[in-house]
Formats: structure tokens, sequence, C-alpha cells
């Protein structure tokens, strides 16, 4: 080869190999390019899903596109509340399906290729049927308590306490049915009236039509009366205590279910309403047995327990759910209002109202054969809950009043029993502290623990008495509770509770009901 054909050659490979460096530099620049855009990506999910956490937290209800577009619905309500245990997310999904208690649209959707727990089937196995969705929730209680019945001896006990099947179907896009299926205390009832000793019942079972935002129309069925928030959002996951918050154990009767149709929707995205009319509550205490084939309450002369007492509220007063067994042609009207103000992050709080005209049953009477006339009830409860952002603080408070129109004709106050008389009102309220604590990740979860303290104080005996009894009040039916403890968090879905509850009323011997109580609570 000569010179000038060797260089010639020489310069043709230079040429190539610089050729090849440029693509591979191009190449490596995109390489770096795309690692940079992953490490983007995996930064900002966090991130994202910090923030609907923090909504979750909040009680902040997030709209989203398939609610503007279409009615295409979640399945069961997955209750985002005011608890700082925020559900986990699960992709968008055309099965999704309307749903709520509250009259809101909280969205849950589901996926066969979702993880097991975000499966429409009890979180285990995808839907054999379209728009078909069963959920649970379920507690159970152990530990000891005082027993004032036995001069406050303690005495240890356990209490299958409910186990709760929640079947949902999107008969279409804008037509939902909604049932809750509850076993209570192990399921197997045999007293007609108190529940006690375990019994099987339907606590919800309602269709919504899905019309607009801004109404929708409940059909009637069994719902819950729009009170207070732990009467429509009490899976144990939404509270801390073994126990229910004790404003819920009476001055507002929860589960406070009644025969009842409503409409509800939202007003603005800071605020969404429920209005509901239902059959009224009766003061009439004592088990079906004792009701006559009138409809009416025992022949005068037969005594019978009242439904509404100085000592257990309204424990007993929710009217009948079957067989056209109410007392009463009267209607009762309730009404909420939520709002979860956007200038307010972590903020959620509601305002409602229950009013019945007469909660007398027919044929009511007192122990001296003295008949009685009508009688209403009238309640206002206001609270909140407010997770402050960036911290793991939390705060709740609620307060409830209820007035009675004539306590004259209560029968707690004709019943020859001089300590259970009621007066014109009762009334309770309650603040909250609680902080969340991440513990780390153990068993492939997040744990959290959240440590809280309650008070609460209650006067179920205020003045204002009439009636025929002696007005001798024990003082029982004024209390006050000092409840602390912590709830463990394996996961959002479970909760594990112990509780130390310190009971005062003003009774002689005090109320002798203190209780240390664990309990082990789930909602999926």
């Amino acid at each position: 080869m000569s010179i000038i054909g060797w260089s010639g050659a020489r310069a043709a490979d230079g040429d190539v190999n610089e050729a090849l460096m440029k693509k591979m530099e191009a190449m490596e620049q995109r390489i770096q390019s795309l690692e940079a855009e992953l490490r983007q990506k995996q930064i900002a999910a966090p991130e994202k899903q910090a923030s609907a956490a923090e909504k979750a937290a909040s009680g902040e209800k997030q709209t989203l596109p398939s609610e503007k577009m279409s009615k295409k619905a979640a399945a069961r309500d997955t209750k985002k509340s005011a608890n700082g245990v925020a559900p986990e997310a699960a992709p968008q999904d055309p099965q999704a399906k309307p749903s709520s208690k509250s009259g809101t649209l909280d969205v849950r959707t589901f996926d066969v290729s979702t993880k097991p727990s975000d499966l429409p089937i009890l979180g285990l196995a995808p839907s054999p049927v379209a728009g078909l969705s069963i959920g649970a929730y379920g507690e159970v209680k152990f530990g000891s308590m005082q027993n004032p019945a036995a001069n406050g001896q303690w005495q240890n006990g356990f209490d299958a306490a409910r186990m709760v099947l929640l079947p949902t179907y999107a008969i279409t896009d804008n037509i939902i049915f909604n049932a809750e299926i509850e076993f209570e205390h192990a399921g197997s009832g045999f007293d007609n009236d108190d529940k006690l000793h375990g019994t099987a019942e339907i606590e919800q079972l309602w269709i919504d039509f899905k019309i607009v935002d801004q109404f929708n129309w409940r059909a009637p069925g069994i719902d819950l009366v729009p009170i207070g928030y732990i009467n429509q959002h009490h899976e144990p996951t939404q509270f801390y205590s073994v126990n229910r918050p004790e404003l819920y154990n009476g001055l507002i009767p929860s589960t406070w279910k009644v025969p009842g149709t409503s409409v509800y929707g939202t007003i603005t995205e800071d605020l969404k309403y429920q209005v509901m009319v239902s059959a009224t509550n009766e003061d009439f205490g004592d088990s079906f047995d004792n009701r006559t084939a009138a409809k009416s309450a025992p022949p005068a002369g037969t005594p019978y327990f009242p439904g509404i007492d100085g000592l257990t509220a309204l424990t007993f007063s929710n009217p009948p759910l079957g067989d056209f067994q109410q007392l009463s042609n009267a209607v009762g009207v309730s009404g909420r209002l939520d709002f979860t103000p956007t200038f307010l992050p972590g903020f959620g709080g509601s305002i409602s109202a229950y009013y019945s005209p007469n909660t007398t049953p027919r044929g009511a009477h007192g122990d001296l054969g003295n008949f009685l006339g009508a009688s209403s009830l009238t309640m206002f409860d206001a609270e909140f809950r407010y997770r402050m952002p960036n911290t793991g603080l939390e705060l709740r408070g609620e307060y409830v009043r209820v007035e009675f129109g004539h306590p004259e004709n209560l029968r707690a106050n004709n019943d020859s029993d001089p300590t259970d008389n009621v007066g014109k009102s009762m009334y309770g309220y309650y603040g909250e502290i609680a902080y969340h604590v991440p513990l780390g990740t153990f068993l492939s979860s997040d744990w959290e623990a959240v440590p809280f303290y309650n008070y609460t104080y209650e006067n179920f005996q205020t003045g204002g008495f009439a009636g025929t009894d002696a007005n001798l009040p024990t003082g029982a039916g004024q209390r006050q509770f000092h409840t602390a403890g912590v709830a463990v968090f394996p996961s959002p879905k479970v909760v594990l509770k112990a509780t130390y509850q310190r009971v005062i009323d003003k009774s002689i011997v005090g109320a002798l009901s203190d209780s240390f109580l664990g309990g082990v609570g789930f909602f999926f």
C-alpha cells in the first residue's frame, strides 16, 4: 500500500471512531436524562401519597375526575376520618361506585391487579359480579371492669362485640344498594329488646339515587340519624378508646338507626348537607312482649320501662325497625352540615339537629293510672376534628344538648322510681387530645401508635322536673369520664387498643364503674 493510500484509510477509520464516540456520548446523555426523570417520579410519588394521607387524616373529601364526569362510584365508604389513619390508595377503575352513609361521596375503586387488601370481596378476591363489593368491620373486647351491681367488684370478661358485613351493589351507575348486616355479642339473640345477650340484625338497608352533586335521594329504608360524627362513622378504626366515646353511649343512642328517607348533596367544595325524615324515637324501653296488638303501651295498671330516663338517657328509645310495630304516628326530622374548610387544612366539623313533636307512645300512662300526653324532643350537636398539618397532634371536641317539651309526660317521671327522673334538658361534652407516633415498618406494613386522653362530662338530670313521682335523684345521672390509653395501628385497617377509664358521679358510693380494657378492631 502506498503512503497516500495508508493515510487515507487511517483518516477514514478516524472518522468512523469519532462518529461512534459521538453516538456513545449521546446515548450516555439520554441514559442520564432518563435516570433523572425516574428519580423525580420516585420523589414525587411519596409526596402525593403524603398529601392524600393528610387529606384523609383531616376528614377532607377528595374530588376525583370520575365524580365530576359521571356518577361512577366507589364501593363501601372508606371513612376518610380525622383519626389520622388514612385508607390505602387504590387505582381508579370503571367498577367504582358511589356510597356514603353520611350523604357525601367517598371513593374507593377496585382492579384485579391491585394488592389483596384493595379487592372488593372482603379485601381478598375480585368481585364475581360487576358492581358488587362486600366489606366488613368488627371488634373484640376483653379486660377487667368494676360491676356496680356487685358493689364495685372487679370482674374479668370478654365480648365478641360485633361482626358486621357490608354488601354494596351498583345496580346502575346512579342507583346504588347498601346494607349493614350486624352480629352483636356473639350473635345468638334471645332477648327481644336490649341485645345484651347477642343478636343478628339489619343495621342499615337503603338504595341511593344519585341525581346531581347538589341533590341526591336516599329511598326509604333503615338509615343512621345524621347526628354527630361517630354515629355515622362508628367503625373501631375511627376512634381510639376501646368503647365508643361516652356521648354516643346514651345521650346520642348510637348506633342511632331509624326507618327513614333523606336527601343530601354538596353545597360547595367545603360544605355538604343531609336532611332526613324518619320514624320518631319512642319513650318505651320494654320488650316487644309488652306492646299490645293495638300497637300501644300495655294497659293502665301494667308497669313498663321508659325509653328515656335520667340514668341511661336515650339508650332504649330507638324506634322499632320491623313489622309495623311503631307506637306513634309522629315523624322526626333531622339535618346535618359537614364542613372541611380549604383555608384550614386538617380541620373537619359538623353541626346537626333532630326534632320530634312527640315521643309519647299510644296508651302511655303513669303508675297512678294517669295517661300521658305529648312530649317533644329536640337535640343539637356540634363537633370538630383537627389534625394539625405536619405534626402528629390531633384535637377533637363535641357538645350535645337535648331539650324535652312537657317532661311531666315522660314515663320516667311517672314510673314510681324517684331516682331516674328527667328534667327539661340533658347535655354533655368532651375534649380529646391525641398524638400520632410512627413506629416503623414491621411485618411488611407501617405501624403507628396514638396515645390519647379524653375528658367527658354528662348531666342527664338537670332542673325542671315535673310528674307524679317524688324527685329524689341520686346524682348517678351526672358523670365525669377520664379516659386514657393508646391505639396501635399495624395497618390503617387494623387497630389494637388499651384503655383505662375512671368514672366519677355524684352518688353516695360513686360510680363504681372503672375499667381496664383491651380491644382488637378492623375495617376493610
